[in-house]
């Protein structure tokens, strides 16, 4: 859950700045200071910019917490052609969507499944790490991946990464 308030941190960061930079625009055109608008429009877009570095960074926390949480797996085998997604939905401020793992060995299985999200452009805006736990062999379980944080519309998934063990 902590990652969950750094990824929403993250966005309300980024929410902020652009709209200190609209702030910013406007207040331009009412002010005595001697700022032109140009200076101004200058400044609104260094916010943004800032804005979406701090959304990099939580995009690039989130990867590197998912690699962390596979690099702990020591004897996991890919499997990742064991994982099927559904429709990619939003849940309140979340977007989620259905997975299941087919476990085709004898044996019962868990999973450690890595699911990316993109925005319309194909561009990864966050990535999440699932276990799917005890998967009786020859049978499928469900679970649903969601996201840290909110995405917008027009997102996709696909699995980037499967493990099993």
């Amino acid at each position: 859950m902590a990652d969950g308030r750094r990824g929403a941190r993250g966005v309300r960061a980024v929410g902020a700045a652009l709209c200190a930079a609209a702030l910013t625009v406007a207040a331009a055109g009412c002010s005595d200071d001697g700022d032109n608008p140009s200076s101004a429009a200058s400044k609104a877009a260094s916010a943004a910019s800032s804005a979406a570095s701090r959304a990099s960074d939580v995009v690039a926390s989130a990867t590197a917490e998912a690699q962390q949480k596979f690099d702990d797996f020591k004897d996991g085998v890919d499997a990742k052609g064991d994982v099927k997604l559904g429709d990619v939905k939003t849940e309140g401020n979340r977007t989620t969507v259905p997975v299941t793992v087919d476990n085709g060995t004898s044996d019962t299985k868990s999973y450690a499944v890595q699911v990316s999200f993109k925005n319309g452009d194909d561009k990864l805006v966050d990535t999440v790490v699932l276990n799917v736990d005890d998967v009786r062999g020859g049978e499928s379980k469900d679970a649903t991946a969601r996201s840290t944080h909110s995405l917008g519309d027009g997102v996709t998934a696909e699995v980037s990464r499967a493990l099993r063990h």
